[in-house]
């Protein structure tokens, strides 16, 4: 049977409600859906391009797969259609609920274990699910499970795999064959953790660099993207119809289907608000390539097109993806991103299905969802048809996979996650990557002078990791959790070394002797989606500690480099002006010593390598140069697409303008008190009363402010500021985190509040036991919400009322994302 006949008929089944049994011995025709121009959000098939290869469907994979399904009771075919989460699912539900599918999120940890685990942890949980589903039992067809994780720079979720840089940095590479050697060593390393689904590569053509997931996109010019596509996924996947988990290969997932990097204000899960050909020409840019390499899976945005949720887009899904370009593999959903459609919940969506999506990504929702979506199918509502064909779709992929087959060599392999050959390439990589916007004759460093390496993120692989690293945020890592990495600071001081010189580590920049040459590494905090999102391109707004680093080191004489790392291109005007060299090393990954390979010559100042890294991403020339793109009409940046300097080919910056253009405090939505004050845009009240007075914090003098109550007097302290929207932190599982130290218990009643309404917490539990040392308290969002708060208007993050005596001092209060320990303590 071939390939466009199989296809025409399942596309018709799922359209016209035929019977699967027989799709196999008739040909209707393929009707897309109608459409209007006039229609927000509905695509028109016939503009869009048409795959070239010659797809995944052959004749022995179909029967197999009828066979199958011949098989299979409803209740068994809607399991395959649902994917929860280990987090909230165990092995065992699995005998009344035969899901084909689990995941591991960003922060969930394997079975009895936490969540940085090494890899014998994560091949037991995968085991152990593997194991209820291939039991034989009565009604059950033994069906193997698709393990997913987000395998987006390496292997991200176990400690001691290789981790890559982010994709905003390997677009600065330019070279499509190292793209697809990662993919091949990422498949490697996650097939011998015992998972064979990578949620990667992100497609996304990011036009708004304000966007927390910029990072994740190769580029803001779609050529970059469209070059990347096909060799990501063959190197995750191998050359189609010969990669297998058996030969260290692992599903790829190209996402996300579409227009996620075109959202208006560079809003996580918003929408882009464009027109059907811009959303063709940049956005679906790396799709094509992508399917001719034989991608098993498509992942939904959460976003939407002119207003309508990817999730339900059936012009789309059905009539664009499946039946124009012709991918045969299926559509899997984002975190409960079916719940987004209106009408739908996260346990309620017929919608999402009807519209195309093959799997729902489910994780804590995926009982409720399995009950209402198969009493959907029992009532007609998802027709058989629409069912089949995502079974089919489903099963075809394990099959191509080879998951049908017990052997998985690479669980036994020893050596292959963090092997040498993937941490060359990691370094490699890294070298490539770089891009020197400033080089005023610094560069490259004598490896036999004495020199200084100063910066907050200096010494700190978390750092240089950057997001999806161990945790979904990237956040709560220490050097100990990366065995066998390397920080910047490591590779630099063995480069030095190697060279007969010295390199002395000192964070805050402070020295004995005066170096003959300074290396500053600073940048952004890590961060994943939704917290990355920013409001300003500033960096450091308001809070300038990099910037008075340089400028300590400048007065004092000291030839200066600064490695900045981020996930994006940022306004850092006035910390080029303090640089004599400026390196632009994004979120580099485990392998700090690429950047020495670089930045440290010879002995005698020779180059060792040089500069190759060419922006892919314009560079802002003000802070409010949030759209950028060389297609632009004025396009007028500091850089632009494509610049970078080399040993062999240099230049010099002039002096800067320092004036942002935008007000600073409009970037903070997170940080409510820290270093003895309240930053921008928000504002301590507190009633008459309370007595206020600045004391010595955990880290700075005069860091923490002391709060005392009057005895017998009920008053309230409170941090105000504009209104915020924290409806998605809520539903993310973020916390309000306080550090502070009891100076005088409390007696009477202590209530924290946020949001707007509500009752408050009660948290005088928290406020007992007077101490010296420090404390640090996660309260969950969630809680705040349990307790009656509106999150959608949240005017006050901080909101305390007790009754004295109380006295506390308050160190650092924000919206964090590590939950370790949250609590919700009534």
């Amino acid at each position: 049977m071939t390939r466009d006949l199989v296809r025409g008929l399942l596309l018709a089944s799922a359209t016209l409600a035929i019977p699967v049994a027989v799709v196999a011995q008739t040909r209707p025709a393929v009707v897309p859906s109608a459409s209007s121009a006039a229609t927000a959000g509905v695509a028109h098939p016939a503009l869009w391009p048409k795959a070239k290869s010659p797809g995944l469907i052959d004749p022995r994979t179909e029967t197999f797969v009828t066979d199958l399904m011949a098989k299979m009771t409803l209740r068994e075919k809607i399991g395959q259609m649902i994917q929860g989460d280990i987090g909230a699912i165990t092995p065992e539900d699995l005998r009344s609920y035969p899901l084909g599918s689990v995941l591991a999120g960003g922060s969930s940890a394997p079975i009895g274990a936490k969540d940085r685990a090494p890899a014998p942890a994560w091949i037991a949980t995968a085991r152990a699910f593997n194991a209820v589903a291939m039991t034989a039992r009565p009604g059950h067809v033994a069906i193997p499970l698709m393990f997913g994780v987000d395998a987006v720079h390496g292997n991200n979720n176990v400690v001691g795999a290789t981790l890559f840089p982010h994709n905003s940095a390997l677009g600065a590479a330019h070279d499509p064959d190292l793209i697809r050697r990662i993919g091949a060593a990422t498949a490697q390393e996650t097939a011998a953790a015992g998972i064979d689904w990578a949620f990667g590569p992100t497609l996304a053509v990011p036009q708004d660099d304000r966007w927390g997931r910029t990072y994740e996109g190769y580029s803001e010019d779609p050529a970059v993207v469209r070059s990347y596509a096909g060799a990501m996924i063959e190197g995750l996947q191998g050359k189609t119809g010969t990669g297998t988990i058996q030969t260290g290969h692992v599903a790829a997932s190209a996402k996300h289907f579409l227009g996620d990097g075109g959202t208006k204000g560079g809003l996580d899960q918003g929408d882009a608000d464009v027109s059907e050909q811009t959303l063709i020409d940049i956005h679906a840019a790396g799709y094509p390539p992508a399917i001719d390499a034989g991608a098993l899976t498509v992942m939904a945005s959460f976003s939407s097109w002119q207003g309508k949720k990817m999730h339900g887009n059936k012009s789309l899904l059905t009539d664009v993806l499946k039946g124009r370009m012709g991918f045969d593999g299926f559509i899997v959903g984002d975190w409960n991103g079916h719940g987004q459609i209106p009408g739908c919940t996260n346990t309620d969506c017929p919608a999402t299905f009807n519209a195309g999506l093959d799997m729902a990504m489910a994780p804590d929702s995926w009982k409720g969802l399995f009950d209402t979506t198969l009493a959907a199918a029992q009532k007609g509502t998802i027709p058989m048809a629409r069912i089949d064909d995502a079974v089919r779709r489903i099963l075809r992929v394990k099959v191509k996979m080879g998951l049908f087959d017990t052997a998985r060599p690479y669980e036994s392999k020893p050596g292959t996650i963090g092997s040498p050959e993937h941490r060359a390439l990691a370094r490699e990589a890294v070298a490539k990557t770089l891009v020197l916007l400033k080089n005023q004759g610094v560069l490259p460093i004598k490896a036999s002078a004495d020199i200084l390496v100063a910066g907050d993120a200096a010494d700190d692989i978390g750092r240089q990791s950057g997001g999806w690293t161990l945790s979904w945020q990237g956040d709560g890592n220490t050097n100990a959790d990366f065995p066998n990495a390397q920080s910047i600071y490591a590779g630099i001081a063995a480069a030095m070394k190697a060279g007969g010189g010295n390199a002395m580590l000192s964070a805050d920049g402070s020295f004995a002797k005066k170096p003959d040459a300074a290396i500053v590494v600073f940048g952004e905090q890590p961060y994943a989606e939704m917290r990355g999102d920013l409001r300003t391109l500033e960096f450091q707004p308001g809070d300038k500690q990099a910037l008075a680093l340089l400028k300590k080191l400048k007065a004092a004489g000291i030839p200066t480099v600064s490695v900045f790392l981020s996930g994006r291109p940022m306004w850092v005007n006035p910390e080029l002006n303090a640089s004599d060299a400026f390196v632009g090393a994004w979120f580099p990954g485990t392998e700090g010593g690429g950047i020495a390979d670089v930045l440290i010559g010879t002995p005698d100042g020779t180059p060792r390598k040089d500069f190759a890294g060419r922006l892919s991403y314009s560079w802002p020339k003000t802070a409010g140069q949030f759209v950028l793109n060389k297609e632009q009409p004025g396009y007028d940046p500091l850089f632009a697409l494509g610049y970078g300097l080399s040993y062999a080919k240099g230049g010099s910056v002039a002096t800067l303008g320092e004036v942002s253009g935008v007000d600073a405090s409009l970037a903070n939505t997170s940080l409510f008190y820290s270093r003895g004050k309240v930053p921008a845009p928000f504002a301590l009240k507190a009633d008459a009363g309370i007595a206020q007075a600045p004391v010595d914090g955990p880290q700075t003098q005069e860091g923490a402010l002391s709060l005392t109550w009057p005895k017998q007097a009920t008053a309230t302290v409170k941090i105000a500021g504009p209104t915020l929207d924290l409806s998605r932190e809520t539903n993310a599982d973020l916390v309000l985190q306080l550090t502070y130290r009891v100076t005088q218990p409390a007696t009477g009643p202590v209530t924290l509040a946020m949001g707007s309404g509500g009752t408050g917490v009660t948290v005088t539990s928290l406020f007992k036991t007077a101490g010296t040392d420090w404390k640090t308290v996660r309260v969950t969002l969630k809680c705040f919400r349990s307790h009656g708060a509106d999150m959608t208007k949240v005017a006050a993050p901080f909101a305390m009322t007790a009754t004295g005596p109380l006295g506390f001092a308050l160190a650092d209060l924000r919206i964090a994302t590590d939950p370790a320990g949250a609590v919700c303590p009534d």
